[in-house]
């Protein structure tokens, strides 16, 4: 059945890192009875889920069909799974790198529902990439990374949000600071500034305005831009990276029509002063500007892939291993990344 003819988009839900939290907190998801705007089924080893939610006293029932059937009408405490087998067996905080590839192979299976239009979105549970390299995939950095080969998209941007920036959005409210993109994903730092080019920073721009528009239904994103440095440089003094790229490519695309501000100190950007009015920041790497967001609003909010012929969100934590089947882990972020992605299916369609 196609998407468009659902009362509701069709979900995909990766349970992601099989020793980590991301199955239990599908079942917790399943268990709560909680009305979701979406049609959701997992991708993952039926029988591992069933033994977690005995595990966890979960009340939840399982319901095994193959991709290409119909998916039923959601009933609580019911979760519509797409069996993938693990390679080996699973515990709870244990990791298997022989696991690696089956973690893989739930993340193909979404991508396939999603590409060929049998499903509207995609949601990853947390994986762990240590696990995936040490079982044979030593270039493996993500699932940003990831997804942009198998959709053979030449970038994308990795955008968390927080739930107050989401509902804002979906409610028609104010805009809301607390949305950051990154100019870089998953790279050790010494290579950052190498990989701080006009080219790249153009490209993510262009998909972090269009994006904005797109999904979020922001007519004029104002986007506001960090320094690469200390002090943005320093006027060239701790560097020249803001001079010599960042803010000439700021200043093109200005002229282009779009509403960039900066490049700014990071220590001093996020502050009411410079996010009054902003729509999305701009980092330039991973902790630059994640750690901001995740203090503001850590376990409330979505990570989402900008710049893919799908839709895809995801949690804004990871696998917690000392968690993991202890059932204590929170499925709040889970619950926001499937209302998300629901929500972007729905515009998009």
């Amino acid at each position: 059945m196609s998407v468009s003819s659902r009362s509701r988009p069709l979900v995909v839900l990766t349970t992601g890192e099989p020793a980590g939290i991301g199955p239990e907190l599908a079942l917790m998801l399943a268990a709560s009875g909680e009305a979701l705007p979406a049609t959701l089924v997992a991708v993952g080893d039926p029988a591992m889920l069933a033994e977690r939610a005995l595990a966890l006293g979960l009340a939840v029932e399982l319901d095994v069909i193959a991709p290409e059937d119909e998916i039923p009408a959601p009933r609580p405490g019911v979760l519509p799974v797409w069996p993938v087998p693990l390679r080996v067996p699973a515990r709870a905080g244990v990791l298997e790198p022989a696991n690696g590839e089956y973690v893989l192979e739930t993340l193909d299976v979404a991508i396939a529902a999603c590409r060929d239009g049998r499903a509207g979105a995609m949601v990853t549970a947390p994986l762990h990439k240590g696990a995936i390299i040490d079982g044979g995939r030593p270039g493996f950095t993500g699932h940003t990374e990831y997804l942009r080969d198998a959709c053979g998209v030449e970038e994308v941007v990795m955008m968390l949000a927080t739930d107050a920036a989401l509902h804002g959005i979906a409610a028609g409210g104010p805009r809301c600071p607390l949305r950051v993109a990154l100019a870089t994903t998953h790279l050790p730092l010494r290579e950052v500034a190498d990989a701080i080019t006009a080219e790249r920073l153009e490209r993510v721009l262009r998909i972090l305005d269009g994006d904005l528009r797109r999904h979020f239904g922001i007519a004029a994103p104002r986007i506001v831009v960090c320094g690469l440095n200390p002090h943005a440089g320093e006027d060239g003094h701790l560097g020249r990276e803001e001079l010599d790229v960042i803010a000439p490519t700021l200043v093109r695309l200005r002229r282009q029509g779009l509403d960039l501000a900066g490049p700014l100190p990071a220590d001093t950007l996020f502050t009411p002063r410079h996010l009054e009015g902003a729509d999305a920041v701009l980092a330039m790497y991973h902790d630059q500007g994640l750690p901001v967001l995740k203090y503001a609003g850590f376990g409330r909010g979505a990570n989402i892939t900008l710049g893919l012929p799908i839709v895809r969100t995801s949690v804004d934590h990871g696998t917690a291993l000392d968690l993991a089947g202890q059932g204590i882990a929170d499925p709040g972020s889970l619950q926001i990344a499937v209302t998300l992605a629901a929500e972007m299916a729905s515009r998009k369609g």
